[in-house]
């Protein structure tokens, strides 16, 4: 690992009601692992009795549809960025293992800071995923923080 640490950010993503969607899904480089340092999720609902968002990070087994997304380095350093990104999956991708998981209320976010020594890695080629349902239409901003 070079230690360039990228951030992968979406636009509003609108969720429907019941219909699980993944917001934001990255891909490791072949032969390369990732380790996520932060994600989180910001909703902007304007129900304050509204049920909460059943946010999921999970790995990914397939890349399913999703539009691209450029992750971008914090550094000012030269390098590029090997990981690739997608957003907004219209064709849900296959889940796999939960890593992480809450119940969030939409007119909240949520964020996680991984401790140092426990990073979540992704193996070269593998994906993680962020992935929402959410009881009632409402839109979502999500990040992952990584390092490559």
């Amino acid at each position: 690992m070079a230690g360039l640490i990228c951030v992968a950010l979406t636009a509003e993503v609108a969720l429907a009601a019941a219909t699980a969607k993944t917001i934001m899904q990255i891909i490791a480089p072949a032969n390369q692992r990732l380790k996520i340092k932060r994600w989180g999720v910001f909703f902007d609902g304007i129900s304050g009795t509204a049920a909460a968002v059943e946010v999921r990070l999970l790995r990914q087994t397939d890349a399913g549809t999703v539009s691209a997304l450029t992750p971008v380095s914090q550094a000012v350093a030269t390098e590029t960025v090997q990981t690739t990104a997608g957003h907004t999956a219209t064709v849900e991708p296959t889940a796999g293992d939960i890593l992480d998981m809450a119940e969030v209320h939409p007119q909240s976010g949520y964020e996680v800071i991984i401790p140092f020594d426990m990073p979540i890695e992704i193996p070269g080629g593998g994906r993680v995923g962020i992935e929402c349902t959410a009881p009632a239409i409402v839109n979502v901003r999500a990040k992952i923080i990584f390092e490559e």
